[in-house]
């Protein structure tokens, strides 16, 4: 069984996203088993770029920190060697096209593969042109994952039937960053991912709170939470591990 799945065996999957090197890479070292430790079931993490369109201000300057701090493509992948030797919680990069293009698309996705990452989102590549990656993400065993947006509509039920790994169901439009409130009916999304396939689906984008965290794992399979995670990364810088985990054992008892 791919391990993706593994993460949404035992109920509703949390899943929180980090910023690799975000105060530094050896503090996201101890950020993964932390997080692992306090609930964490899937892992997402962020391979810095300088212009990530998807994101709002709270990644965006993560984004601007780890690469300030000299973090390169080639040390996250040192990083998560180290992570696999202690730890095998399932987990998927998150990134934006141009770094993987710049690294090789072959050469990246075959590196991911052989030090024991599951899978990979690129928000900015829309589905109709997933195609110049999806077929080596196969090869590999790398599940590419889609996302399905609000505005998707009649193209959910397309974007479903080919997806792997989990569906990433998009809260609400606009960027990533924590929202009041959440007001795209999510349940219906997922109704119509399920009219075509069983895979698991998650929602992200604007949850930060326990109670969003419950309202949505309510209505999915799971919730990924990022700026809410990289608020306190950014906060508390090096001293951020307990916080981290304490607001990961949160949000997990809040899903239960």
């Amino acid at each position: 069984m791919n391990k993706i799945l593994q993460a949404f065996q035992d109920g509703k999957a949390f899943i929180p996203f980090i910023t690799c090197g975000d105060p530094s890479l050896e503090v996201t070292e101890q950020l993964v088993y932390a997080m692992e430790k306090a609930g964490a079931d899937l892992i997402e993490l962020g391979i810095p770029f300088s212009d990530p369109t998807a994101e709002g201000p709270v990644i965006q300057e993560a984004n601007i920190r780890a690469l300030s701090g000299g973090v390169t493509t080639d040390l996250v992948f040192d990083l998560v060697e180290k992570i696999r030797k202690n730890s095998q919680i399932p987990m998927v990069f998150m990134t934006y096209a141009n770094v993987v293009f710049s690294y090789g698309a072959e050469r990246f996705i075959k590196k991911a593969a052989s030090l024991g990452m599951d899978g990979l989102i690129l928000p900015d590549i829309p589905f109709e042109e997933k195609d110049e990656f999806a077929g080596v993400c196969k090869e590999n065993g790398i599940a590419l994952i889609s996302m399905i947006a609000p505005t998707s509509h009649d193209r959910i039920r397309t974007i479903a039937a080919q997806a792997e790994g989990f569906i990433y169901c998009v809260s609400s439009l606009g960027v990533t960053g924590t929202r009041s409130e959440i007001t795209t009916d999510i349940g219906a999304m997922v109704k119509l991912v399920k009219e075509v396939t069983d895979i698991p689906c998650a929602v992200g984008f604007g949850i930060s709170t326990p109670q969003q965290a419950a309202k949505m794992a309510a209505v999915s399979d799971g919730a990924i939470v990022g700026s809410a995670i990289v608020k306190l990364c950014g906060q508390y810088g090096k001293d951020c591990v307990p916080y981290v985990a304490e607001f990961v054992k949160n949000m997990k008892a809040a899903m239960a």
